[in-house]
Parts: structure tokens; C-alpha cells; sequence
């Protein structure tokens, strides 16, 4: 794929926040846990809607959920287990990057994410 290259921060930094949505959809890739990594031999897939992840770093460490939402804009996901309590003691999702969890259990019932695998795997 060709896509503007260059080693500036400031282009960088650009480049990152203006990219449209099906770039930004390679934005919210996390790792495979190591069971998974060796059952479908790909690394690290895009997060999506109904995976569990594990987070890794952060406030929420140790916490394993379900991915409630993905939010492309933001670049963020927000996971079942992950929530923070407001003033008003009303619980409020916390919005975590995805560079921060690892996933540890696909949902394979879309047939375009197993054709995914299947093509990153011939690689």
C-alpha cells in the first residue's frame, strides 16, 4: 500500500490524526496472546467489537473483558471491565488505546475475519 512516508514529527502527527477511517482501522491493532498467536499464526489483528482482551498497562491492569465499543476517531476501545466511577456515582466507560491490551480471545463469527487470517498467515 502506498502511503505518505516521511520523517518528520509534525508530518507524522498529521498524517496520524487526519487518516481517514480504513486506515485508522489498522490504528487499533493489538497483540494475540501466545496460544493464539500459535493456533492462527498471525501476530497482531485489528481489535474489533466482541473480543476479549487482557490490559496489560495502565490503571486497569489485570482487568479481562469484552470490547464494548471501538471508537475510530479516537482511536481507543472500550472494554467491559474498564469502568471509573463520576461524581455523581454514575459509572462511565474509560476509553484505553489499544497498543495497551492484548487480545486473548478472537470472536470469529464474521467469515471476512477468518479470510483475514487466513491471508496474513500465507504471508
Amino acid at each position: 500500500m502506498n502511503r505518505p512516508r516521511s520523517k518528520h514529527p509534525r508530518k507524522q502527527r498529521k498524517y496520524y490524526f487526519n487518516a481517514p477511517l480504513h486506515i485508522r482501522q489498522k490504528f487499533v491493532t493489538a497483540p494475540l496472546a501466545n496460544g493464539l498467536q500459535a493456533q492462527h499464526g498471525v501476530k497482531r489483528l485489528p481489535v474489533r467489537k466482541g473480543d476479549t482482551v487482557l490490559i496489560v498497562r495502565g490503571d486497569f491492569s489485570g482487568v479481562e473483558g469484552k470490547v464494548i465499543r471501538v471508537d475510530l476517531k479516537k482511536v481507543r476501545i472500550y472494554v467491559d471491565g474498564a469502568k471509573r466511577k463520576k461524581s455523581d456515582q454514575s459509572e462511565v466507560q474509560v476509553p484505553i488505546h489499544p497498543s495497551k491490551v492484548m487480545i486473548t480471545k478472537l470472536d470469529l463469527k464474521d467469515k471476512f475475519r477468518k479470510e483475514i487470517i487466513e491471508r496474513r498467515k500465507a504471508i
